[in-house]
């Protein structure tokens, strides 16, 4: 088991993403917290944990607040005695989210709010079990859009996303001494509800598929064993990295039809 006797707390963690990571690292050995603002989806994925064998709990944090993401690292301690991993996955992909002139000032607030603030009250509050735990592995989810600029424009998440690599990679200098590894994961266009909302018609999806290699959509799951790479023991060395998982899409300059 690559994450055996090892504590990972995985915000957004009722769907997509992060409950696939969490159902991975379950099967690998972790004691999951899951951490959403949805409790109904919050407790499904516990619920599928469980009934696979493993061990999780679940937290209800908005992570955009400060008192609710020291209240979720205090919980997994808690529960579990001591935290080794922080997966910072949760975020949001706006549907009024365009470019510069038509993006409202509330939309911006509200996915910085979320998509950086809660990636930077998570290593607050985090990184500190962390060093209670003498050491382990912080996981932000950054995007392929943190390297590209995207071809549908959804400038407050781009730069969001951005924000978010810029900041793993101060971090994992600052902490590199400690044992503590920070990296900005860069998932590519995936297929689930979180882009398929916004990719809502067949010319946008097409729009985006013809710039991947790949020729398709990711899954999930294809970026939960990237995580789990991350936070176990295998990535001793991988600090301050965007590691990407797109299909190819950041190296494609032109895609062959």
């Amino acid at each position: 088991m690559r994450l055996k006797d090892k504590v990972a707390l995985i915000t957004g963690a009722g769907n997509g993403i992060g409950r696939e990571t969490a159902m991975l690292f379950a099967q690998e050995g972790a004691a999951v917290v899951v951490v959403d603002v949805n409790d109904d989806a919050g407790g499904q994925t516990v619920a599928a944990v469980e009934a696979a064998g493993g061990r999780a709990s679940y937290v209800r944090a908005d992570v955009s607040k400060a008192a609710d993401c020291e209240n979720m690292v205090a919980q997994a301690e808690k529960a579990f005695g001591k935290l080794n991993v922080i997966f910072n996955n949760a975020g949001i992909s706006h549907k009024d989210d365009d470019d510069a002139i038509t993006t409202s000032e509330e939309v911006w607030d509200l996915t910085f709010d979320i998509n950086v603030k809660g990636v930077w009250l998570g290593c607050k509050y985090g990184i500190p079990a962390l060093r209670r735990a003498g050491g382990g592995s912080v996981i932000n989810t950054a995007s392929f859009v943190a390297l590209l600029g995207a071809a549908t424009p959804q400038l407050a998440y781009t730069a969001s996303k951005g924000a978010v690599l810029a900041m793993s990679r101060e971090l994992a200098t600052v902490h590199a001494r400690e044992n503590i590894r920070v990296n900005a994961l860069c998932p590519g266009p995936l297929h689930t509800e979180l882009l398929m909302k916004y990719l809502n018609t067949p010319e946008k999806k097409q729009r985006r598929l013809v710039h991947i290699p790949m020729g398709r959509f990711g899954q999930a799951k294809e970026i939960a064993y990237a995580a789990l790479y991350l936070a176990s023991d295998e990535s001793s060395f991988v600090t301050g990295t965007a590691f990407s998982v797109d299909g190819g899409i950041t190296a494609a300059y032109t895609t062959p039809e």
